[in-house]
């Protein structure tokens, strides 16, 4: 789903980058990555969090995906030069991603599974694509967050089939996830490191 005029104001704002900046770190924190990987962000959005993520853990590459058109073009116009030696910007569903399996060192989401209409789906996307040892950096929001009185008038979100913690810590271990000690929850959101077992 794509997101709505006031939601495109928030991920597009100073104070966004600057909590993905954060993030980012904590990921780093959590679980570094050899440098030269293969990396996927899905739902890019215009592409902000590109240098974060060069900067973080110097991929060789970065595959930026989004459904919007619009975004991917923003995403596309942005200079990663000596960030991020090769960047691939794509129009892609998360719940369909156009890889074979295996083939991604690590996946990051920053707050995107909750816009998908079956949330299950995209998370087995996105242990389909990683390798075995392959790392899934999300960020996930949970519904107190996004569908109180307040927001649920502001931003578009699906309204059925939605998770909370306990859901969908669940739906990673069913997708041969699994979560790192350390990761951070309240009953908004969750922030983390997942990483594929072998199967």
């Amino acid at each position: 789903m794509k997101v709505n005029w006031p939601e495109r104001i928030w991920v597009n704002s100073p104070l966004r980058l600057f909590v993905q900046r954060q993030e980012t770190l904590f990921f780093k924190r959590m679980r570094a990555m050899e440098p030269g990987a293969h990396c996927l962000e899905i739902g890019c959005g215009r592409g902000a969090a590109l240098g974060l993520i060069g900067r973080a853990f110097a991929p060789g590459r970065v595959d930026a995906s989004d459904i919007d058109p619009a975004m991917v073009r923003l995403a596309a116009s942005r200079k990663h030069t000596g960030l991020v030696p090769r960047v691939l910007c794509l129009v892609a569903d998360a719940e369909r991603l156009p890889y074979r399996d295996g083939c991604m060192d690590a996946v990051f989401n920053f707050g995107i599974l909750h816009h998908l209409e079956d949330w299950r789906t995209g998370i087995n996307e996105v242990a389909r694509v990683l390798e075995r040892g392959g790392v899934f950096y999300f960020e996930e929001i949970y519904p107190p967050l996004y569908a109180n009185f307040l927001f649920r008038r502001l931003v578009a979100h699906p309204t059925e089939n939605r998770f909370h913690g306990p859901e969908y810590r669940s739906a990673l271990a069913d997708a041969g996830l699994k979560l790192l000690p350390g990761f951070k929850e309240n009953r908004f959101a969750i922030l983390g490191v997942a990483v594929k077992e072998g199967r």
